[in-house]
C-alpha cells in the first residue's frame, strides 16, 4: 500500500485483563517489523487507569499516543459514564514520564453546551498534562439515546480555539466542524517533529517519514 503513516484504534476492551494493551503492542511491532519506516499513531482508550497496561503500549514505539478527553468535566456522567475526567488526563502525563520522546495528542468534541470557558479550561489542563497535539471538531449526535446536540459551533469559534491553542503551548492544533481525531493525522506528526527538538517515537520511521516528505 505504500503507507508511511498508520493510525490504530479499537472499541474500548474493559472485558480484556489487560484493556486490549497487548493487541495494541503486537500490532504496532508487527508493523514495524514489516517496515520500521512506519510511523504508527495509535488512539487508546485509559485502561481504567493501569499504568502497566499503558506501560506496554509505550513499550512498543508509538509515534503518537492519543486519548481523547472528549468533553468538558460537567459532561462526564452523562457522555463519558465509564470514565473519569482526571483519570485521562493522568494517563496522558504518565504516557510523557513513560517516554519523554512520545508525542502525545488528545481531542474535543463541541455542541454539548460546554461554555468557551470550559473549553479553554480543558485545553490548559491538556497542556498541564503535556498534551503536544490537540484535534477540537464538532460534535453529531450518533442517536436519540446520546446526549443531545445543543448547537452547532461556529466556524469562527473553532478558529479562535486554535489561536488559543497554539498559545497555550501545543505544537499542532487541528480544530473545525469536520475535524475528527485521525483528522489530517500525519500532518500533525510532520508538523511535531519539525519544530520539535525531540523525535518521537522510531526513530526509524520519524526521520524516514520526515524525508519522504
Amino acid at each position: 500500500l505504500g503507507l508511511r503513516y498508520v493510525v490504530i484504534t479499537s472499541v474500548t476492551r474493559d472485558d480484556l485483563p489487560d484493556g486490549g494493551s497487548s493487541q495494541f503492542a503486537q500490532t504496532i511491532r508487527a508493523i514495524h517489523e514489516y517496515d520500521q519506516n512506519i510511523a504508527v499513531e495509535v488512539l487508546i482508550p485509559d485502561f481504567q487507569g493501569s499504568t502497566s497496561c499503558l506501560q506496554t503500549v509505550v513499550d512498543a514505539s508509538p509515534a503518537v499516543l492519543n486519548h481523547n478527553i472528549e468533553t468538558v468535566p460537567r459532561f462526564y456522567s452523562e457522555v463519558r459514564p465509564q470514565a473519569r475526567y482526571r483519570q485521562s488526563l493522568d494517563l496522558l502525563k504518565q504516557a510523557k514520564l513513560l517516554d519523554n520522546r512520545l508525542l502525545t495528542k488528545s481531542g474535543l468534541m463541541l455542541g454539548l453546551g460546554e461554555s468557551r470557558r470550559e473549553v479553554i479550561e480543558v485545553m490548559a489542563d491538556l497542556r498541564q498534562a503535556a498534551c503536544d497535539l490537540l484535534t477540537i471538531g464538532q460534535y453529531l449526535q450518533p442517536s436519540l439515546e446520546h446526549h443531545r446536540l445543543v448547537r452547532y459551533v461556529r466556524p469562527e469559534e473553532f478558529e479562535e480555539y486554535q489561536i488559543v491553542g497554539k498559545k497555550l503551548g501545543f505544537v499542532s492544533v487541528m480544530s473545525g466542524p469536520l475535524v475528527r481525531s485521525s483528522f489530517h493525522a500525519a500532518e500533525m506528526y510532520i508538523s511535531a517533529t519539525r519544530t520539535s527538538k525531540r523525535k518521537p517515537g522510531s526513530s526509524a520511521a520519524n526521520e524516514s517519514y520526515r524525508k519522504d516528505k
